[in-house]
């Protein structure tokens, strides 16, 4: 597959030749910065929403593609990671937990077939650091919340290195509920808001130490005589929605746009949705979201201006790795990939959160940055999570171990659209749901009618209005694409 991948890449420094009259190929393996985002929705000033400011992921877009129809497979961090690491859609119910990965994976000695892509590329080669969240656990050692740092890795044979600085918070797990003064959603007994305008600097919340980890890293990885993978996952936009004041006072509250949709959609059953337990487990909010109807327009716009300075934060400390990729030569010869590990509904559909096969849950952010192929233009075509893996190794020049459930963006990356699948599925809430281009078809194995929803992009791209009793014939015939996805978990 090494001398496949390479015909990819020279084919497709030909095409791309013929398009630009340019010559794009990466030399040499290259090396990969992976950038993990909690919760990051596509609402990013390049993705169009002009109002949320995010100017270093839109300079990273000006280079990279824009995947504006990207899609994960479950809308929880655990298995969506889980998900993304293997390639492959859920195969089981234990597959759509948080402990996906620990109760799959952890704890096993190592094995012929890789544990993730991660493994995959430190077999061939390549040096692996991992900073932050990168799998589920926000440190990559396995403990409950309020235990003591672990020290077993959660991914035991995929990294060289997994770091984290928790500063003044002790633990990771602390320090992913962490607030400004030290102390954490747990040792408050979840006394708290869901959200905090920190008097702190970037270091003053966990994520700028992060990033500080990370470019001390890089420093060290540039002067290292292999290719390397360095894995890098911030917490934030995650609840709670904490950052220093100079991120809030970007955004002026009235100005703010509420949800498109803050109703639950026409023809659909509220056990499609949740009452938002995650987020009304923080119990000083100053009011509970449910499904009888939406907050008050005063409290929307707070916690969205909340949600959006946790964005212009994390963005910062992006800006901060990209930087120091150009200071250290790196850029020419680093494949950047930035991913939300799932969309989260603020206020869409009346949840605040994310754990539905809506839209707003599965659909999130994605930029992909290949030096010499990609130039700034958007991707539209659906694509998956589960498509990372092969394509992460057909541009590593990296032989595929074995059949996932993905297939490689390559050849979209370099601007051929024409055998692309266009289909993505996702599973949670005992469902299954199909995205083609135009339509949403979900099924959910469930006795609350209607079990069958039907959604029309093109003129309802808010999920608005479930049309399945109307259209018959458009559910029957996305039915057999829906069946593609049926991995039967559901019939166990």
């Amino acid at each position: 597959m090494k001398n496949t991948s390479y015909f990819w890449l020279c084919s497709l420094a030909l095409v791309s030749c013929e398009r630009k009259n340019a010559e794009p190929k990466i030399s040499q393996q290259p090396n990969v910065l992976f950038i993990c985002v909690d919760d990051l929705r596509p609402e990013l000033g390049c993705y169009g929403k002009e109002y949320i400011h995010s100017p270093n992921i839109d300079q990273l877009a000006k280079t990279g593609a824009v995947f504006t129809n990207h899609f994960v497979s479950i809308p929880t961090c655990g298995a969506s990671r889980s998900s993304l690491l293997t390639g492959m859609y859920p195969q089981t119910k234990a597959h759509l937990s948080n402990e996906a990965i620990h109760n799959m994976i952890s704890g096993q000695p190592e094995q012929e077939a890789p544990e993730t892509f991660i493994h995959h590329l430190k077999r061939n080669g390549y040096y692996t650091v991992g900073v932050g969240k990168i799998s589920h656990y926000a440190d990559g050692l396995l403990y409950a919340y309020t235990d003591s740092v672990g020290t077993e890795l959660e991914l035991p044979h995929s990294w060289d290195e997994m770091l984290f600085d928790a500063g003044k918070w002790g633990t990771g797990w602390n320090a992913f509920f962490g607030y400004a003064d030290g102390e954490n959603r747990q040792s408050r007994n979840r006394q708290v808001k869901p959200y905090e305008r920190g008097e702190v600097d970037d270091d003053g919340y966990p994520d700028g130490l992060t990033a500080n980890l990370a470019l001390t890293k890089l420093k060290e990885l540039a002067q290292k005589k292999q290719p390397f993978f360095l894995g890098v996952g911030f917490f934030k936009p995650h609840l709670p929605f904490n950052a220093p004041t100079k991120y809030w006072d970007l955004y002026q509250e009235d100005d703010i746009p509420l949800s498109p949709i803050a109703a639950i959609p026409e023809n659909v059953n509220k056990a499609s949705l949740h009452n938002s337990g995650e987020f009304n487990g923080y119990q000083l909010g100053d009011e509970e979201a449910s499904l009888e109807g939406p907050v008050s327009d005063a409290y929307g716009r707070k916690l969205r201006h909340a949600y959006f300075s946790c964005v212009s934060y994390v963005d910062a400390q992006i800006g901060k790795l990209l930087d120091e990729l150009d200071e250290l030569g790196l850029a020419e010869n680093t494949v950047v990939v930035l991913w939300g590990d799932h969309g989260w509904h603020l206020g869409d559909q009346l949840v605040w959160g994310k754990h539905t096969i809506f839209e707003q849950a599965l659909k999130s952010a994605f930029i992909v940055r290949v030096p010499g192929i990609t130039n700034g233009q958007p991707v539209n075509g659906v694509v998956s999570s589960v498509d990372i893996y092969p394509t992460l190794m057909d541009l590593c020049q990296v032989e595929m171990p074995h059949t996932t459930d993905g297939k490689s963006m390559l050849p979209i990356l370099a601007g051929d659209k024409l055998a692309w699948k266009n289909e993505a599925f996702g599973y949670f809430r005992n469902g299954i749901t199909l995205r083609t281009d135009r339509y949403r078809l979900t099924k959910y194995f469930r006795n609350e009618q209607p079990m069958i929803e039907l959604y029309d992009h093109a003129n309802d791209p808010h999920e608005k209005r479930n049309i399945a009793a109307e259209y018959p014939e458009v559910v029957e015939e996305l039915m057999p694409i829906w069946e593609q996805g049926n991995t039967g978990l559901y019939d166990q």
